[in-house]
């Protein structure tokens, strides 16, 4: 419906626009911005927004590099501006110099993708045209205050609080079904059959949607209902697996977190998609007891081989480097007498790696950031909790629980942001290695 509004809002703008203009083409994407900043009247401010979008789309990708560089370069706040309006706010620090102050700050090219976001389809376009923004990055950081601008946009627009919390099933539109079968990245799935296991009578799945984009899923969780606490994910995404009995369960075991629109990178979701679900299972299933995930450690593997090439690494003993070398060799974890040697070191070092490495006062692993930011606890690391090629190429195959007890969520919440305290079990704090020196 509020597709079909600005369309038709557009549609009437667009000869509006050309009464105004004659026969005239806008030749440059230059010029549509311009206009469409200018422009006062809603009708032909969507139609403006429409042909931008529209000329957006058609880019080459040096042309839109182009663009980017225009935005950044020409559309960014004026310090001239800025400074008469900190000196107005000096001799007057009233409401007003503030509110001018506040306007003198945002840069136009804010108010650019506000006046995009009208075109029919302008919110799917932004965040489209986010995500090619990102893939630039690594190699223009001069368009980083873009980027920002258009973070800051999307995170007022895709507020939770406008978000609807959907349950994915084997009912739902076949579109959809394709998509969670496309989107799912943590534990990719190969046919229908496994997409069928994964929305059994004992899982279940929930995604977040926008009212501006309603057939699109923006970030989507899977949900095991098992008895226990799971320390292993290939009995959990079997397709092979018995279904078991979701009313028995007293265990929820998070097992998959995806986000769906790259555009979307950094924009705070999963968060309280996890609270409100948790919410929903407490609801459908009062007799769970317990609420974890099976996670993944994503940037452990990494950091191991980095601190195996540096000798002068004292977290790792000389003695450990030598059993450290067999994971070098392929298949090593089939091995019974080298997993048993290795089971110790590496679950020590693992804690280690998730308590202690940081990077600006946090976790340096990012999956870690998520959940002890979001009031988790982290409570058990997993031996060979993923044996797939993935698992053991990222983390060696462990795999950890973070526990959220509904108790005490928000104080390990408040702990974690406002000291960085990370919230360990006792088991876990029996892993860490003695701290040298």
């Amino acid at each position: 419906m509020l597709d079909q509004l600005w369309t038709s809002i557009a549609d009437a703008g667009r000869e509006l626009v050309r009464g105004r203009l004659g026969s005239r083409r806008r030749a440059t994407i230059q010029s549509l911005c311009r206009d469409l900043l200018s422009t006062k009247g809603e009708a032909s401010g969507a139609a403006l927004a429409r042909e931008l979008v529209e000329a957006y789309r058609m880019m080459t990708d040096e042309e839109r590099q182009s663009f980017f560089t225009m935005l950044a370069q020409d559309y960014a706040a004026d310090p001239t501006r800025i400074l008469a309006a900190v000196e107005a706010y000096r001799q007057d620090p009233s409401p007003r110099s503030v509110q001018a102050l506040r306007r003198a700050c945002e840069t136009p090219r804010h108010e650019l993708f506000r006046r995009m976001n009208t075109a029919p389809g302008g919110t799917r376009a932004i965040v489209d045209l986010r995500r090619q923004l990102l893939a630039y990055l690594p190699d223009r950081p001069d368009l980083e205050p873009v980027d920002a601008d258009l973070h800051d946009l999307l995170t007022g627009w895709f507020n939770p609080g406008f978000l609807t919390l959907t349950r994915i099933d084997w009912n739902s539109p076949a579109s959809l079904l394709e998509k969670f079968l496309r989107y799912e990245k943590v534990h990719k799935m190969r046919a229908l059959e496994d997409l069928k296991r994964r929305l059994a009578a004992d899982r279940r799945c929930f995604a977040f949607f926008h009212p501006a984009l309603p057939d699109e899923p923006l970030i989507f969780v899977e949900v095991a209902l098992v008895t226990g606490m799971a320390d292993r994910i290939q009995p959990l995404i079997d397709p092979e697996a018995p279904v078991g009995d979701p009313e028995s369960a007293d265990a929820a075991i998070f097992y998959s977190i995806n986000n769906c629109l790259e555009g979307l990178r950094g924009v705070t979701l999963g968060n309280f998609l996890i609270k409100l679900v948790v919410a929903d299972l407490a609801r459908e299933f009062p007799d769970l007891k317990t609420y974890a995930t099976l996670s993944p450690v994503p940037g452990f593997s990494a950091w191991l081989r980095q601190a195996l090439a540096d000798s002068g690494n004292k977290v790792i003993a000389a003695a450990d480097r030598k059993l450290l070398a067999a994971l070098d060799r392929p298949g090593w974890h089939r091995e019974p007498e080298t997993v048993e040697k290795l089971k110790g070191v590496l679950c020590r070092l693992c804690a280690h790696y998730l308590v202690r490495e940081k990077r600006s006062g946090r976790p340096r692993d990012p999956v870690a950031r998520f959940h002890l930011g979001n009031g988790a606890r982290l409570e058990r690391i997993n031996w060979l909790g993923d044996v797939s090629a993935k698992g053991l190429e990222e983390s060696f195959g462990l795999l950890v629980n973070y526990k959220y007890d509904t108790g005490q969520i928000e104080r390990n919440h408040e702990l974690y942001t406002n000291t960085g305290e990370v919230v360990i079990s006792s088991a876990v704090k029996g892993l860490l290695p003695a701290q040298a020196g």
